[in-house]
């Protein structure tokens, strides 16, 4: 919560802020935006142009900006249906236009002062959970004095209609195989520094919160669908191949499960909420051809965001917040979506985090 006091807290709020990670709306974008993304984190400009060659096979233009905003239109036409018109919907980003200074100072011109803040990251850690509190603090420097009080709401990794639509889009998936064995069931998530999972949560927790909120929900996930065996594995790391990343890698994985005689896989990527760059290029395009390669049946679930439930879910997550219900005063991880206690994801060192277009956070 920022901006809170006696004063105003249990007040209902006004408005909502949509804020997700960002990503280039055309080519001539493509650099800034990836040196926004990776400023004072020493990545060497050689995997930058990697990376440009990976949006530039797509046009230069990421998924992910489109997608927000049909996640909003969604949003918009579920909170309308519930009689919440009274709650505009506003987008802002990290990275790229709009971002969310600028996006929170239009929607204070336009009178807002109680915000809620919706984050597209399901997961705890640093670039899943704190880093948007960080985020949240920025733009609401840009705001102070004006009486605005911003207030992020929880991570949804564990809400049950989260975990439901990934079991909604596991059977879907499976359900194109036709009669044969049982494929293989192997969730995704964004990689990130072994250091940095360490530190992630409260260190009195031990950390690893990110790596175990995405085990707990892929087994949730598994439990929803009927499968006693899956594979939790990682894609999208990046950063000199000395630093130790969560591993297993997907397509080493797949090459793995190839040589134990498994010809046919469901590989879900639980840990985005849309199919935005890392998923249609390290699942769609990398993954999709190791599996090709090794003649293995692959086929990859859709990802949450813009399915009913998932929406719904995000309502919910809305209402139990907008008249001012919930613990505005604890601090740390979990329902209470307070600040970030002091000794809650801060690494020894800041992460390096995946160049490429999104990550853990979005």
């Amino acid at each position: 919560m920022f901006g809170e006091d006696e004063s105003t807290g249990g007040a209902p709020f006004d408005a909502v802020l949509f804020l997700s990670f960002g990503g280039p709306d055309e080519p001539a974008d493509v650099r800034p935006f990836l040196e926004n993304v990776t400023r004072g984190r020493g990545v060497p400009p050689e995997r930058l142009d990697a990376v440009v060659e990976h949006y530039l096979h797509f046009g230069g233009v990421s998924p992910i900006n489109q997608l927000n905003l049909d996640m909003i239109d969604a949003l918009r036409t579920e909170l309308d249906g519930r009689g919440r018109s009274e709650l505009p919907i506003y987008f802002g980003n990290r990275n790229w236009h709009p971002f969310a200074a600028d996006t929170l100072s239009k929607m204070v011109d336009g009178g807002h002062r109680r915000i809620l803040v919706f984050p597209t990251s399901a997961w705890g850690g640093y670039s899943g959970c704190r880093q948007y509190h960080e985020d949240i603090e920025k733009a609401f420097a840009a705001v102070s004095g004006t009486g605005v009080v911003l207030r992020k709401l929880p991570q949804f990794c564990d809400e049950p209609e989260f975990r439901g639509a990934v079991a909604d889009s596991v059977r879907a998936a499976v359900d194109e195989f036709a009669d044969g064995p049982r494929p293989r069931l192997v969730f995704t998530a964004h990689s990130i520094p072994e250091s940095a999972d360490r530190a992630a949560g409260p260190a009195a927790d031990g950390g690893r919160l990110y790596s175990r909120q995405v085990a707990d929900a892929s087994a949730a996930v598994a439990g929803l669908v009927g499968v006693d065996e899956f594979d939790v594995v990682w894609q999208s790391r990046s950063g000199p191949p000395q630093v130790p990343w969560l591993a297993p890698d997907i397509c080493d994985h797949l090459r793995e499960l190839s040589a134990d005689g498994v010809s046919r896989v469901v590989v879900c990527p639980i840990g985005f909420i849309s199919d935005h760059l890392e998923v249609v290029w390290d699942l769609d395009t990398e993954a999709a051809e190791v599996a090709d390669e090794l003649g293995m049946q692959y086929v990859r679930t859709a990802t949450a965001g813009t399915s009913a439930r998932f929406v719904s879910m995000v309502a919910d997550l809305i209402e139990r917040y907008a008249d001012g219900g919930g613990d505005v005063t604890a601090m740390g991880c979990g329902e209470n979506g307070g600040i970030c206690r002091p000794d809650c994801c801060v690494p020894v060192k800041r992460p390096v985090r995946s160049v490429a277009a999104q990550s853990a956070s979005a």
